[in-house]
């Protein structure tokens, strides 16, 4: 079951440099009086790919930083790789071992981004270990909560899957269940939550919050999203997200993208985690640092935090949040279900109504639970849309006002709401 203090806001982007940038937005929020629960420090802010720790020049005091952000109330997560750089300080010692994927034949790499990497094989016991002594020694200890395993296909350079080697068989043999091994590695050791963005049969048991990647901001990529947790939880796999607003935005002052980004958060409270991130074009903010590698040497994108949009834009994500955080406990019942049952959060229409021969056809609708039934607004400029109510009385939460189901209703969405029906018992 998922902790009740991670089922509010998470405030993410690609990505904070530095401690002061992680601080000054809690700040912020606390200034604001709004809750947050969670805040997640992105790639690169690292040395090199394989070193599992902070660049000191732009995270000096990582303890100090963690006490004052749970002194807040705020979760803090950060972001792992599992890509070790040849300059890497730890690479000759895992290579030694046997505890990095290695090649067949040919150039002996699997990765190549800002370095020219390997990747550890958590296939291995030892290299799980070793994997967790080093994040435990320079994230955990610091008072870090939970870990952002990214990259945890593995992702590789070329999909040569004949060619890779795992210390459990070859890629083509293995390849699938490292997602789940790599997030073993550290809930055996946290029982914490990890965020991933991809898993096997089985993940759930390790407490995986899916996420579906680096998506396109785009209203046909929301839908695809809604369809993609929906699919998620029909697959036993309960704990789900998305980037609110995609992931790939060109420019984050578009008012066509914010009212994207708008839409996307209204649906995104009702899903199991709510978590803004993105990386937000253009990018023309120059680095903190002209060396090819440590925390200073990448892009980061334009502010992502609720105030970062206008004051429209902020009243009514405001709004949404006070909602969500509204639903805390009967998203908490919700958790407990699905750690029970495995009944998922995020529930397609038939699960619910099964003998509704309607209820087989909906794809653009779903039920959170038992309770709410969502129809997000999947199109630009969208500001009514049809919605199907099976058997009973349901209340809209826009006005309160009741519909008897069994009948298609043509239902208003004002910017600032999606249709949303909540259940009467």
């Amino acid at each position: 079951m998922i902790d009740k203090a991670l089922l509010g806001l998470w405030q993410c982007k690609l990505r904070y440099r530095t401690q002061e940038e992680v601080l000054g937005v809690a700040r912020k929020y606390k200034e604001l009086g709004i809750a947050l629960d969670v805040i997640v420090i992105d790639f690169f802010h690292w040395t090199r790919q394989g070193d599992w720790k902070f660049d000191a020049e732009y995270w000096p005091d990582p303890k100090a930083m963690c006490d004052e952000l749970h002194a807040m109330g705020t979760k803090v997560v950060v972001s792992v790789w599992p890509t070790v750089d040849k300059k890497s300080e730890n690479f000759a010692e895992l290579f030694d071992r046997g505890l990095l994927i290695q090649t067949e034949h040919g150039s002996n790499q699997t990765y190549e981004f800002q370095g020219d990497c390997l990747t550890i094989d958590v296939t291995n016991p030892e290299a799980q270990e070793y994997l967790w002594e080093k994040c435990k020694k320079n994230y955990y200890d610091y008072g870090i909560d939970m870990f952002w395993l990214d990259n945890a296909e593995p992702d590789y350079s070329v999909y040569d899957f004949d060619n890779y080697r795992y210390y459990a068989g070859s890629a083509l043999e293995v390849s699938n269940v490292y997602p789940k091994l790599y997030v073993k590695t550290f809930y055996e050791q946290t029982k914490a939550l990890s965020l991933v963005r991809c898993g096997w049969a089985g993940s759930q048991k390790y407490a995986s919050l899916l996420w579906s990647g680096d998506i396109p901001s785009t209203f046909e990529s929301l839908r695809d999203q809604m369809i993609a947790g929906l699919h998620m939880g029909l697959a036993g796999i309960p704990w789900w997200t998305t980037d609110i607003g995609g992931f790939m935005t060109d420019d984050a002052a578009d008012p066509d993208f914010r009212e994207l980004l708008l839409r996307w958060f209204e649906f995104a409270v009702f899903t199991p985690i709510l978590r803004m991130h993105g990386d937000r074009g253009p990018h023309d903010i120059p680095p903190l640092s002209e060396k090819e590698w440590g925390g200073g040497c990448l892009f980061t994108g334009y502010p992502n935090e609720l105030w970062s949009y206008g004051d429209e834009a902020f009243d009514i994500m405001k709004r949404q949040l006070d909602l969500r955080l509204s639903l805390k406990h009967y998203i908490e019942k919700l958790m407990q279900e699905a750690s029970e049952t495995g009944a998922p959060l995020l529930r397609t229409m038939f699960f619910e109504f099964p003998d509704d021969a309607r209820c087989w056809e909906l794809d653009d609708q779903y039920m959170f639970g038992n309770q709410y039934l969502v129809a997000p607004i999947l199109q630009l400029g969208q500001r009514e849309r049809k919605v199907y109510l099976p058997a009973g009385t349901w209340k809209q939460l826009t006005d309160n006002q009741l519909y008897e189901g069994g009948q298609t209703v043509l239902s208003p969405a004002p910017l600032a709401q999606i249709p949303v029906f909540e259940r009467q018992h």
